[in-house]
């Protein structure tokens, strides 16, 4: 006589709040192994231990599951950014705390880094704006700083933030992508001794008195 398989067991009743956290995790995991066009709803059910129904109370269809879990990373590594920037006054401090943010999140946040960076939904309106969020914010909040101690302009300072938010982004994901034997810390004074001998060229304004 031929076993059938045995049905994975429901997960019990959670929290609403809760429960959403979970479906969000099993979606992440599933969204990064197969790519959102490949990834079912089903399959994330599946895994979850639910009925399709209740994921779709949480979550109305894929599309919107999706961009929850790149508005979640997005918001998370723009808030890291600001915080890096907010640690210290000291110029090349903010700099190491940036790009620390940078690779902490590559290496610790794996997952939901390359649900971002490796999106494979960047035709649709709504993922593409969610990821050049992560870019414009954060190199928002970066010139706002060299605005206040270089007095550049505001057209130069965004221009030297975007450079640093790219270096920050693509040096950790080819760090870690590339398999280097460089250790995070060591990868992270590199990357900030060259950030900081660029920005850290322009002076200061002159101050009353000088």
């Amino acid at each position: 006589m031929t076993q059938t398989p045995e049905a994975r067991p429901r997960a019990g009743r959670l929290p609403r709040t809760a429960r959403r956290a979970q479906l969000l995790d099993v979606a992440l995991d599933v969204f990064v192994e197969q790519g959102y066009h490949a990834a079912s709803m089903d399959e994330i059910a599946e895994r979850a231990g639910v009925s399709k129904p209740v994921l779709y109370q949480h979550f109305p269809g894929k599309l919107d599951l999706y961009t929850a879990l790149v508005s979640s990373a997005v918001d998370t590594v723009i808030e890291g950014v600001r915080e890096a920037l907010a640690s210290t006054k000291d110029n090349s401090e903010r700099v190491q705390a940036t790009m620390r943010l940078w690779y902490d999140s590559v290496a610790d946040q794996e997952k939901a880094f390359r649900l971002v960076f490796e999106s494979d939904l960047t035709s649709d309106p709504a993922v593409s704006d969610l990821v050049a969020r992560v870019t414009s914010d954060s190199a928002a909040a970066i010139s706002e700083v060299i605005v206040e101690d270089t007095g550049l302009s505001r057209s130069a300072a965004e221009l030297l933030a975007a450079g640093l938010v790219g270096m920050g982004h693509v040096g950790a994901r080819a760090w870690l992508s590339g398999g280097s034997d460089l250790s995070r810390d060591d990868a992270v004074t590199l990357a900030s001794t060259l950030a900081w001998r660029g920005i850290g060229g322009f002076p200061k304004p002159p101050t009353e008195g000088d």
